[in-house]
């Protein structure tokens, strides 16, 4: 038998553990939510698309709620595609 100065492989580690994924409820308020959020955002649409056709006589005073709602809507979407591209990965 020979001797060697080398030290014995070690044993394997655990296997590493799997990416936590989100669960389905909150998938599921995720996307309610944001469909919710969209509501503001059609509103802004009507709204603002009505103070254009009219010549915009009411276009100053309807302007920040239509931005507001059309942020509120932009923000619908994102949670909708995150809820959705989440559950993938």
């Amino acid at each position: 038998m020979s001797i060697s100065d080398t030290p014995p492989p070690a044993p394997p580690g655990p296997p590493p553990a799997p990416p936590n994924k989100r669960g389905g409820c909150l998938t599921a308020i995720m996307a309610i939510f944001g469909i919710l959020m969209l509501l503001p955002g059609a509103c802004a649409l009507l709204f603002g698309g009505m103070s254009v056709i009219e010549g915009g006589r009411m276009g100053s005073d309807v302007a920040p709620l239509v931005f507001v709602g059309l942020v509120v809507g932009l923000g619908g979407v994102a949670l909708i595609w995150a809820a959705i591209k989440g559950r993938r990965g």
